[in-house]
C-alpha cells in the first residue's frame, strides 16, 4: 500500500516512485499489472495529478512501467524476449477474463486445458 508522507523532506513524486519500485521488486506488483489512472491515484493519495504523472513518466523512462495509450499504465515485463511476450499475453488474457467476469480458477483451468495439462468444463 502506497502512503505519501506530506511532512517528509522527500518530494511526493519521489516517495511514490520509490514505493512503486519497491512493490515491483518485491513481486507485489507483477509484470502486466495495470496501475490506477493518474487522476484516481492522485485523488486516493491526496496529491496533485502532475505529481503522479511525473512518477509514472520517470518509471516509464526507466523501463519499470509501460503506457499502452488509452488502455492505461502497466508494470513492464522484464526478462528475456520470450518471457516478455508471455507476460504480455498473460496480462491480456487476465484482462479479458475480468471483462467476462470469469472466476480466476475457471480461467486457469481453461489455460491448463489449452496447454494440454488437463481438462476443464466450458
Amino acid at each position: 500500500m502506497i502512503v505519501i508522507d506530506p511532512a517528509s523532506a522527500v518530494p511526493p513524486f519521489e516517495q511514490l516512485r520509490r514505493q512503486l519500485i519497491d512493490e515491483v521488486n518485491a513481486g507485489e506488483l507483477a509484470p502486466g499489472t495495470r496501475l490506477p489512472p493518474v487522476r484516481r491515484l492522485a485523488e486516493d493519495l491526496g496529491i496533485a495529478p502532475g505529481t503522479v504523472a511525473r512518477a509514472y513518466r520517470e518509471l516509464e523512462a526507466a523501463g519499470v512501467l509501460e503506457t499502452r495509450g488509452r488502455n492505461g499504465t502497466f508494470v513492464a515485463p522484464h526478462g528475456d524476449a520470450a518471457m516478455q511476450e508471455a507476460q504480455r499475453a498473460a496480462s491480456t488474457f487476465a484482462e479479458q477474463m475480468r471483462v467476462l467476469r470469469l472466476d480466476p480458477d475457471r480461467a486457469l483451468g481453461l489455460v491448463r486445458a489449452a496447454l494440454g495439462g488437463g481438462t476443464t468444463t466450458p
